[in-house]
Protein backbone atom coordinates (compact mmCIF):
# COMPACT_ATOMS: atom_id res chain seq x y z
CA UNK A 1 0.00 0.00 0.00
CA UNK A 2 1.66 3.33 -1.33
CA UNK A 3 0.64 6.84 1.46
CA UNK A 4 1.27 9.61 -0.20
CA UNK A 5 2.22 12.85 2.03
CA UNK A 6 2.00 16.52 1.30
CA UNK A 7 3.74 18.58 3.68
CA UNK A 8 6.84 15.98 4.70
CA UNK A 9 8.59 19.15 6.23
CA UNK A 10 6.01 20.22 8.23
CA UNK A 11 5.18 18.96 12.67
CA UNK A 12 3.18 16.12 11.27
CA UNK A 13 5.10 15.42 8.09
CA UNK A 14 8.28 14.73 10.26
CA UNK A 15 6.47 12.88 12.77
CA UNK A 16 5.01 10.26 10.35
CA UNK A 17 8.59 10.08 8.94
CA UNK A 18 9.52 9.13 12.22
CA UNK A 19 7.25 6.56 12.73
CA UNK A 20 6.99 4.99 9.66
CA UNK A 21 10.02 2.52 10.06
CA UNK A 22 7.51 0.70 12.35
CA UNK A 23 5.45 0.01 9.27
CA UNK A 24 7.13 -1.39 6.74
CA UNK A 25 4.42 -2.84 5.28
CA UNK A 26 3.48 1.03 4.43
CA UNK A 27 5.17 2.24 1.43
CA UNK A 28 5.75 6.21 2.36
CA UNK A 29 6.07 8.71 -0.24
CA UNK A 30 6.60 11.95 1.34
CA UNK A 31 6.53 15.31 -0.47
CA UNK A 32 7.49 18.59 0.37
CA UNK A 33 6.03 21.33 -1.00
CA UNK A 34 9.04 21.76 -3.40
CA UNK A 35 7.84 18.75 -4.43
CA UNK A 36 4.28 18.85 -4.94
CA UNK A 37 2.67 22.27 -4.76
CA UNK A 38 -1.55 21.69 -4.01
CA UNK A 39 -1.99 24.74 -5.04
CA UNK A 40 -1.08 23.60 -8.59
CA UNK A 41 -3.51 21.09 -10.11
CA UNK A 42 -1.31 20.30 -13.28
CA UNK A 43 1.42 19.50 -10.63
CA UNK A 44 -0.74 16.92 -8.55
CA UNK A 45 -1.67 15.19 -11.10
CA UNK A 46 1.40 14.86 -12.58
CA UNK A 47 2.90 13.66 -9.13
CA UNK A 48 -0.15 11.24 -8.90
CA UNK A 49 -0.25 9.74 -12.51
CA UNK A 50 3.96 9.03 -11.39
CA UNK A 51 3.00 7.53 -7.63
CA UNK A 52 -0.84 6.38 -7.64
CA UNK A 53 -0.92 6.30 -4.05
CA UNK A 54 -3.69 4.29 -2.55
CA UNK A 55 -3.73 7.09 0.43
CA UNK A 56 -3.16 10.78 0.59
CA UNK A 57 -2.54 12.25 4.28
CA UNK A 58 -2.43 15.72 3.50
CA UNK A 59 -0.25 17.36 6.22
CA UNK A 60 0.50 20.66 4.03
CA UNK A 61 -1.57 23.59 5.12
CA UNK A 62 -1.27 27.79 5.87
CA UNK A 63 -1.49 27.96 9.05
CA UNK A 64 0.14 31.27 10.08
CA UNK A 65 -2.94 32.19 12.48
CA UNK A 66 -2.09 35.42 12.60
CA UNK A 67 -0.21 36.36 9.46
CA UNK A 68 -3.71 35.07 7.74
CA UNK A 69 -5.35 38.06 8.48
CA UNK A 70 -3.30 39.72 6.15
CA UNK A 71 -2.32 37.25 3.68
CA UNK A 72 -5.78 36.25 2.83
CA UNK A 73 -4.96 35.02 -0.39
CA UNK A 74 -1.93 33.02 0.41
CA UNK A 75 -3.70 30.83 3.26
CA UNK A 76 -6.80 30.13 0.72
CA UNK A 77 -4.61 28.90 -2.02
CA UNK A 78 -2.91 26.29 0.36
CA UNK A 79 -5.99 25.86 2.29
CA UNK A 80 -9.10 25.87 -0.03
CA UNK A 81 -7.53 25.43 -3.32
CA UNK A 82 -4.90 22.80 -2.06
CA UNK A 83 -7.22 20.66 -0.64
CA UNK A 84 -9.82 20.97 -3.02
CA UNK A 85 -6.78 20.02 -5.99
CA UNK A 86 -5.94 17.16 -4.05
CA UNK A 87 -9.51 15.55 -3.42
CA UNK A 88 -10.25 16.32 -7.40
CA UNK A 89 -6.76 13.66 -8.15
CA UNK A 90 -7.89 11.57 -5.22
CA UNK A 91 -11.09 11.16 -7.15
CA UNK A 92 -9.51 10.63 -9.93
CA UNK A 93 -7.16 7.84 -8.79
CA UNK A 94 -9.37 5.84 -6.46
CA UNK A 95 -7.22 7.48 -3.57
CA UNK A 96 -8.60 7.66 -0.20
CA UNK A 97 -7.98 11.01 1.27
CA UNK A 98 -7.11 11.90 5.27
CA UNK A 99 -7.20 15.31 5.16
CA UNK A 100 -5.93 17.42 8.56
CA UNK A 101 -8.31 20.48 9.96
CA UNK A 102 -8.23 22.52 13.07
CA UNK A 103 -10.08 23.39 16.14
CA UNK A 104 -10.13 26.89 14.79
CA UNK A 105 -13.10 26.21 12.56
CA UNK A 106 -15.12 26.75 16.22
CA UNK A 107 -15.72 30.29 17.61
CA UNK A 108 -14.93 28.92 21.13
CA UNK A 109 -17.97 30.03 22.74
CA UNK A 110 -18.83 26.57 24.13
CA UNK A 111 -18.14 25.44 27.83
CA UNK A 112 -17.83 21.76 26.99
CA UNK A 113 -15.78 19.89 24.20
CA UNK A 114 -16.72 20.14 20.30
CA UNK A 115 -18.39 17.66 18.88
CA UNK A 116 -17.93 16.12 14.67
CA UNK A 117 -21.87 17.68 15.01
CA UNK A 118 -21.18 21.10 16.25
CA UNK A 119 -21.82 23.71 13.83
CA UNK A 120 -18.21 25.43 12.94
CA UNK A 121 -18.01 29.33 13.08
CA UNK A 122 -14.50 30.32 12.90
CA UNK A 123 -13.45 33.97 13.97
CA UNK A 124 -10.38 34.49 11.83
CA UNK A 125 -9.20 34.13 8.27
CA UNK A 126 -7.46 31.15 9.18
CA UNK A 127 -10.38 29.44 10.31
CA UNK A 128 -12.62 29.81 7.77
CA UNK A 129 -9.98 28.87 5.23
CA UNK A 130 -9.12 25.35 6.83
CA UNK A 131 -13.52 25.19 6.69
CA UNK A 132 -13.73 26.01 3.65
CA UNK A 133 -11.36 23.23 2.79
CA UNK A 134 -13.58 21.10 4.24
CA UNK A 135 -16.04 22.00 2.46
CA UNK A 136 -14.28 21.79 -0.86
CA UNK A 137 -13.39 18.37 -0.51
CA UNK A 138 -16.70 17.22 0.55
CA UNK A 139 -18.29 18.90 -2.66
CA UNK A 140 -15.67 16.85 -4.93
CA UNK A 141 -15.64 12.92 -3.37
CA UNK A 142 -16.45 10.92 -0.62
CA UNK A 143 -13.92 8.90 -0.07
CA UNK A 144 -11.93 11.03 2.94
CA UNK A 145 -11.13 11.39 7.04
CA UNK A 146 -10.72 14.81 7.62
CA UNK A 147 -9.01 14.98 11.23
CA UNK A 148 -9.81 18.51 13.11
CA UNK A 149 -6.81 18.51 15.86
CA UNK A 150 -5.77 21.25 18.17
CA UNK A 151 -2.64 22.48 19.57
CA UNK A 152 0.42 20.97 17.82
CA UNK A 153 3.59 20.19 19.21
CA UNK A 154 6.63 17.80 18.82
CA UNK A 155 10.34 17.88 18.62
CA UNK A 156 10.09 18.94 14.95
CA UNK A 157 9.65 22.60 13.46
CA UNK A 158 8.43 25.70 15.02
CA UNK A 159 5.57 25.27 17.30
CA UNK A 160 4.53 26.56 21.35
CA UNK A 161 6.70 24.00 23.33
CA UNK A 162 9.89 24.85 20.93
CA UNK A 163 9.12 28.86 21.95
CA UNK A 164 8.78 28.61 25.32
CA UNK A 165 12.33 26.24 25.59
CA UNK A 166 13.64 28.89 23.45
CA UNK A 167 12.17 31.95 25.69
CA UNK A 168 13.63 30.34 28.77
CA UNK A 169 16.72 30.23 27.60
CA UNK A 170 16.66 34.07 26.38
CA UNK A 171 14.54 35.39 29.80
CA UNK A 172 14.31 34.94 33.66
CA UNK A 173 10.31 36.09 33.45
CA UNK A 174 7.53 35.01 30.74
CA UNK A 175 3.81 35.43 30.48
CA UNK A 176 1.40 32.93 29.04
CA UNK A 177 -2.15 33.37 28.66
CA UNK A 178 -4.43 31.61 30.94
CA UNK A 179 -7.59 32.14 29.71
CA UNK A 180 -7.56 30.08 26.90
CA UNK A 181 -8.58 26.37 27.19
CA UNK A 182 -7.90 23.56 24.42
CA UNK A 183 -5.49 20.23 24.71
CA UNK A 184 -2.09 20.06 22.84
CA UNK A 185 -1.56 17.37 20.47
CA UNK A 186 1.97 15.60 20.10
CA UNK A 187 2.27 15.48 16.19
CA UNK A 188 3.97 11.65 16.56
CA UNK A 189 0.44 10.92 18.50
CA UNK A 190 -1.64 12.20 15.46
CA UNK A 191 0.69 10.44 12.63
CA UNK A 192 0.42 7.47 14.58
CA UNK A 193 -3.63 7.67 15.15
CA UNK A 194 -3.59 8.66 10.99
CA UNK A 195 -2.03 5.13 10.59
CA UNK A 196 -4.22 3.18 12.75
CA UNK A 197 -6.89 4.79 10.15
CA UNK A 198 -5.16 3.74 7.24
CA UNK A 199 -4.53 -0.12 8.45
CA UNK A 200 -8.28 -0.24 9.79
CA UNK A 201 -9.40 0.36 6.15
CA UNK A 202 -7.11 -1.84 4.77
CA UNK A 203 -7.92 -4.23 6.89
CA UNK A 204 -11.99 -3.59 6.50
CA UNK A 205 -11.96 -2.38 2.46
CA UNK A 206 -16.02 -2.30 3.12
CA UNK A 207 -15.40 0.54 5.88
CA UNK A 208 -16.55 3.21 3.31
CA UNK A 209 -19.15 3.58 6.34
CA UNK A 210 -16.51 5.26 8.38
CA UNK A 211 -15.83 8.46 5.78
CA UNK A 212 -16.07 11.27 7.45
CA UNK A 213 -15.41 13.98 10.24
CA UNK A 214 -13.09 13.32 13.41
CA UNK A 215 -11.94 14.74 16.23
CA UNK A 216 -8.82 14.19 16.84
CA UNK A 217 -6.15 15.44 20.20
CA UNK A 218 -4.63 13.80 23.33
CA UNK A 219 -6.66 13.76 26.30
CA UNK A 220 -7.18 16.07 29.19
CA UNK A 221 -7.44 19.85 28.99
CA UNK A 222 -5.50 22.93 30.01
CA UNK A 223 -4.70 26.70 29.04
CA UNK A 224 -1.49 27.68 27.64
CA UNK A 225 -0.22 28.74 30.80
CA UNK A 226 -0.73 25.42 32.35
CA UNK A 227 0.90 23.47 28.81
CA UNK A 228 3.74 26.30 29.70
CA UNK A 229 3.83 25.32 33.51
CA UNK A 230 4.49 21.85 32.40
CA UNK A 231 6.66 22.33 29.62
CA UNK A 232 9.29 23.93 32.12
CA UNK A 233 8.41 20.84 35.38
CA UNK A 234 9.27 18.43 32.69
CA UNK A 235 12.67 19.91 31.64
CA UNK A 236 13.39 21.10 35.27
CA UNK A 237 13.61 24.77 34.15
CA UNK A 238 13.48 27.30 36.68
CA UNK A 239 11.47 30.62 35.79
CA UNK A 240 9.10 33.17 37.03
CA UNK A 241 5.89 32.25 34.40
CA UNK A 242 3.33 34.45 35.40
CA UNK A 243 -0.27 33.82 34.10
CA UNK A 244 -1.79 36.66 31.91
CA UNK A 245 -5.13 37.05 30.28
CA UNK A 246 -5.82 37.01 26.52
CA UNK A 247 -6.69 40.98 26.59
CA UNK A 248 -3.25 41.48 27.91
CA UNK A 249 -1.48 40.07 24.86
CA UNK A 250 -3.38 41.09 21.83
CA UNK A 251 -3.16 39.24 18.21
CA UNK A 252 -3.93 40.03 14.71
CA UNK A 253 -6.32 36.45 15.36
CA UNK A 254 -8.96 35.99 17.63
CA UNK A 255 -8.27 32.61 19.35
CA UNK A 256 -11.12 30.29 20.20
CA UNK A 257 -11.63 30.79 24.55
CA UNK A 258 -12.46 26.76 24.73
CA UNK A 259 -11.92 24.31 21.92
CA UNK A 260 -11.59 20.77 23.72
CA UNK A 261 -12.37 18.29 21.63
CA UNK A 262 -14.92 15.32 21.95
CA UNK A 263 -12.66 11.78 20.77
CA UNK A 264 -15.72 9.99 21.39
CA UNK A 265 -16.32 8.86 17.59
CA UNK A 266 -12.41 8.48 16.41
CA UNK A 267 -11.95 5.76 19.94
CA UNK A 268 -15.19 3.91 19.24
CA UNK A 269 -14.77 4.13 15.15
CA UNK A 270 -10.92 2.48 15.27
CA UNK A 271 -10.63 1.30 18.55
CA UNK A 272 -7.84 4.09 19.51
CA UNK A 273 -6.07 4.78 23.14
CA UNK A 274 -5.15 7.72 23.01
CA UNK A 275 -2.68 9.43 25.63
CA UNK A 276 -3.39 12.49 28.07
CA UNK A 277 -1.33 15.24 27.30
CA UNK A 278 0.80 15.07 30.63
CA UNK A 279 2.16 11.70 29.41
CA UNK A 280 3.02 12.32 26.02
CA UNK A 281 4.47 15.38 26.51
CA UNK A 282 6.86 13.51 28.52
CA UNK A 283 7.86 10.80 26.00
CA UNK A 284 9.38 14.10 24.37
CA UNK A 285 13.17 14.57 24.77
CA UNK A 286 14.83 17.87 22.87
Amino acid sequence: MVVLVTGANGQLGQGLQFIAPNYPDLHFVFCSSADLDISNLEHCQAVFSKIKPNYCINAAAYTAVDKAESETEKAHLVNVTGAQNLASVCKQYSTVLLHISTDFVFDGEKKVPYTENDIPNPTGVYGQTKLDGEKAIQAVFENYYIIRTSWVYSQFGNNFMKTMLRLASERDSISVVNDQIGTPTNAVDLADALIQIIKSQILNPKSQINFGIYNFSNEGQCSWYDFAKEIFKINTIKIDLKPIPTSSFPTPAKRPKYSVLDKTKIKSTFGLEIKNWEDSLKTISI
